[in-house]
């Protein structure tokens, strides 16, 4: 079998890992790469470990990154991201990856696709497609080259490195119907066979649905390999992702809703309370002011999607929202402080008063690390002519 040769560097973005590739090595036709996307991954795997491909088994490990030129005046490259469902296959290009953000900015100058200073900061403009929003990530260069090495630590990835400040602008309404997509800060999605349960629907970075965990009978601590025995609950949190995608506009009904899966993401939520982190640590309550665990592509995330912390600490600054209404006392000053299964993330937000008590949120700033592991060609099977228009949840 011919297999293609596409250059590529593999690299770490905050908690997640991704297959980068310029979008000048990939065909013009843009229907081909779902289909190429999928195989370079190793999917569809319904063993969910795709050992024929670059993935990892899980969707924090399975996306790819495409930059290119950009289409915008007020960006200097454009970002496309796409999210690979490990077991289906289904190639998903309906929302942005927050943690792989952080990885673009260092790409893109290390591939000389934008300009940067030998030593000192770096500021790169990032347009992302998926949203079409823009985020400005800014690092240290030294040596003419992004620097990898520093202090920074996050939740979820072992040791230290360099920071990368993403700053998302107006990060509300990405699909163009606003923070509160379904009309209200609070609304009810049907429960079960006669039930009706609260949630808020969020679109801030990444559109989101957020429920309390303790209507579902769940600690809001509950552990991702807790999650993952339970399909009860991802079953029924898929449904409620659904009926939540419908009430916002993004899927005209819940069945079409099952084939986006991108979007929304759906998180529990829960008031701060003492849990043991992945790696072992006690989180005191009052280390965090909400609880959030979030299903990102079918999966319990094991840290959380920055896009979808960004959706949160909209939720916390909106009265009468879920997550507010569950949150712990706010410190002064401080950014909002999200309890994940990994343990603290940190997120600034710029917002002014709106209409009705909504904010209107100027910026969001989160600070992650990033680092390339590997470059080169990677090598894919050449698609059959009826194999390259795999789903692609648009």
């Amino acid at each position: 079998m011919t297999q293609l040769r596409i250059p590529a560097v593999f690299m770490r973005g905050g908690t997640s890992k991704a297959v980068m590739l310029k979008e000048a090595d990939l065909p013009r036709n843009r229907a081909e790469w779902p289909g190429l996307f999928a195989r370079m991954l190793g999917s569809p795997d319904p063993s969910a470990r795709q050992l024929d491909g670059m993935g990892g088994g899980v969707s924090s490990l399975s996306k790819v990154c495409v930059i290119g030129p950009s289409s915008r005046a007020d960006a200097d490259i454009d970002y496309t991201f796409a999210q690979v469902v490990v077991k289906t296959g289904q190639v998903d290009f309906a929302g942005n990856c927050g943690n792989m953000s952080s990885a673009v900015g260092p790409f893109a100058v290390d591939e000389g696709l934008v300009p940067a200073p030998r030593d000192g900061e770096a500021l790169v403009r990032i347009h992302n497609t998926n949203s079409g929003k823009i985020i400005h990530a800014r690092f240290a260069m030294r040596d003419g080259e992004a620097e990898v090495e520093g202090g920074l630590a996050i939740p979820g990835v072992s040791g230290t490195g360099a920071p990368v400040r993403l700053t998302f602008l107006d990060p509300a309404g990405t699909r163009g119907r606003g923070l509160f997509p379904a009309g209200a800060v609070l609304s009810m999605l049907p429960h079960g066979p006669d039930g009706r349960i609260a949630a808020t629907l969020v679109d801030a970075a990444v559109p989101a649905v957020f429920v309390a965990a303790a209507d579902l009978g769940l600690a809001p601590g509950i552990m991702p390999a807790e999650l993952d025995t339970r399909e009860d609950i991802l079953a029924l949190l898929e449904d409620l992702r659904c009926a939540g995608s419908a009430a916002m506009g993004i899927a005209p009904d819940t069945a079409a809703a099952r084939g986006i899966a991108a979007v929304p993401k759906i998180a529990l939520v829960g008031a701060p309370a003492p849990y043991r982190a992945l790696d072992g640590s006690l989180i005191e309550a009052g280390e965090h002011d909400i609880l959030v665990r979030m299903i990102s592509a079918g999966q319990p995330h094991r840290a959380l999607p920055i896009t979808g912390s960004l959706a949160v600490a909209a939720a916390l600054a909106t009265p009468g929202s879920l997550p507010h209404a569950l949150a712990g006392a706010r410190r002064a000053g401080a950014g909002f402080r999200i309890g994940s299964p990994s343990g603290i993330i940190t997120v600034e937000a710029e917002t002014a008063p709106g209409p009705d008590g909504i904010p209107a949120i100027a910026s969001a700033t989160i600070l992650r690390t990033q680092r390339r592991l590997m470059e080169g060609r990677v090598r894919v099977p050449a698609p059959s002519a009826d194999e390259h228009a795999l789903p692609t949840g648009e």
